[in-house]
C-alpha cells in the first residue's frame, strides 16, 4: 500500500497541542452528535501525523463506532479529481482546453451554449447550472448516469452569455467535462479515474462510486430534508454505486494524504509523475485571470485553478483566517475540507459527515486550529 510515511508532529515542524486541540473539539462534536463522524490528516514536507477518527459510521442513533478502514464519501472533492484525470488527456494532445466544447460534443450547442470553452467548465465560468431541473425527479426515478448526462448536453441553458464573463459554481460543468472524457477514452468515467488517478498513485481505499468494495467500509453520512426517507440518498445503494463526477467519490484520510503530497509535490509522488510541473503551475494558480471579460473583483477575490479552488480569504467560502489566497483545495456539501499550503509545504484533509451548509464553520475553526499548528 502506498501511504505517507508516519512521524510525530513535532517531526515535521507541527504543534502536537494544537492538533490535539484540533482532535478534541471533534470529539467534543461528535459525543454530542452534532457530528456523526469524522476523521482528519494533517501532513508537511511529505510526511503525515496518524490519521485520527471521531464518532460513528453513520448518522444513526445505534451506528456503530467509525471504522478505521472507513471510506468517506468526498462530494464535491471528487470534481479536482476528475478535472485532474481529464488533463492528463490535455498532456497527450488527446483534449485541448481552449476549444468550444462543440467540438467534442457536438450537441452541447442546444440553448446557444456555443461560446463554452472546454476552459471554462475547469473553472466554473461556463455559465452551466449547478444542477439540472430535473435533478430530484431523475434521482427518484434512480436514473443511470446516462440520463444526468442527456440533460446536462440538451436540456441545460446558459445561466449567463458568452462564457467567461461571471463565476457560477457548476456541478454540471463537471459531468460535460467527464462525458468527453468518455467520448474520447471509450471507457466509463470510473474506469478512467481508476486508469489515470488511483492506479499511478496507488491509491487503496479511493473509488469513484462503491466500486468493489464492501458496502459496510462506507460512512454512511447526514442528508439534506429531501433525501430522509427516501431510496435515492447519498447513503442509499443507488447513490453509492452510480459514482457521479461531481460528487460520488469515496476515500479514506491515508490515501487522500497522497494526493495531496502529489499536488504539493506539482503532480510527482513515490516516483510516479502524474502531470507535467507545468501543468500543475497552471492547476494551481489563478485562472481567472486569463478572461478578459470577467469582473475584476471576481478575479481578485474569488480564485480557481483548474479543477482546484484558490482560498477565498475575507469571504464567507474561506476554508480559514490563516490561509492566504496562494492556499488551494476544495470543500465537500457532506461536510468535507482538504487544502494544500506551498509556502508551509503542507496539507489538511478533514473528512466528516455533517452536512457542510448547515454549520460551515465547522470546518473553518477546525482549519483554523489546524493552520496554526504549522510552525
Amino acid at each position: 500500500m502506498t501511504s505517507l510515511p508516519l512521524v510525530k508532529p513535532q517531526e515535521i515542524d507541527l504543534d502536537g497541542e494544537r492538533l490535539q486541540q484540533a482532535g478534541r473539539l471533534l470529539k467534543e462534536w461528535t459525543d454530542a452528535s452534532v457530528v456523526p463522524g469524522a476523521a482528519i490528516v494533517v501532513g508537511r514536507h511529505g510526511k503525515m501525523v496518524e490519521p485520527q477518527f471521531f464518532g460513528k459510521q453513520g448518522p444513526e442513533k445505534n451506528a456503530e463506532a467509525v471504522r478505521q478502514d472507513g471510506m468517506f464519501l468526498l462530494a464535491s472533492i471528487t470534481k479536482p479529481i476528475v478535472y485532474m484525470s481529464a488533463l492528463r488527456l490535455v498532456e497527450r494532445g488527446d483534449l485541448v482546453l481552449t476549444e468550444p466544447v462543440t467540438h467534442y460534443i457536438p450537441d452541447f450547442a442546444a440553448h446557444h451554449k456555443e461560446s463554452i470553452l472546454v476552459h471554462h467548465l475547469f473553472t466554473h465560468t461556463s455559465g452551466m447550472p449547478d444542477m439540472l431541473e430535473n435533478n430530484v425527479a431523475l434521482r427518484q426515478s434512480l436514473a443511470p448516469l446516462a440520463q444526468f448526462i442527456h440533460g446536462a448536453i440538451y436540456d441545460t441553458v446558459p445561466l449567463f452569455q458568452p462564457a467567461g464573463t461571471g463565476l457560477s459554481y457548476q456541478s454540471m460543468g463537471t459531468l460535460i467535462v467527464a462525458e468527453i472524457i468518455q467520448r474520447l477514452t471509450r471507457k466509463t468515467i470510473a474506469q478512467h479515474v481508476r486508469d489515470e488517478i488511483i492506479k499511478p498513485l496507488g491509491l487503496q481505499s479511493t473509488w469513484l462510486g462503491r466500486g468493489d468494495f464492501p458496502r459496510e467500509r462506507l460512512v454512511r453520512v447526514e442528508t439534506p430534508e429531501y433525501q430522509i426517507g427516501s431510496n435515492f440518498g447519498w447513503n442509499s445503494n443507488y447513490w453509492q454505486d452510480l459514482g457521479v463526477p461531481w460528487g460520488g467519490m469515496f476515500s479514506s484520510p491515508a490515501d487522500m494524504a497522497v494526493l495531496c503530497q502529489c499536488m504539493l509535490n506539482y503532480g510527482e509522488q513515490n516516483g510516479v509523475r502524474l502531470l507535467s510541473r507545468s501543468m500543475m503551475e497552471m492547476v494551481t494558480t489563478n485562472r481567472l485571470d486569463d478572461y478578459p471579460d470577467l469582473p475584476e473583483p471576481i478575479r481578485r477575490s474569488q480564485p480557481w485553478g483548474l479543477g482546484w479552488r484558490l482560498n477565498h480569504p475575507g469571504q464567507s467560502g474561506s476554508w480559514g483566517n490563516l490561509l492566504d489566497r496562494s492556499v488551494f483545495g476544495h470543500t465537500g456539501a457532506t461536510g468535507t475540507m482538504v487544502w494544500m499550503d506551498r509556502r508551509r509545504d503542507g496539507f489538511a484533509v478533514l473528512l466528516t459527515t455533517a452536512t457542510r451548509a448547515k454549520a460551515p464553520w465547522r470546518l473553518v475553526k477546525l482549519s483554523n486550529i489546524i493552520a496554526s499548528s504549522f510552525m
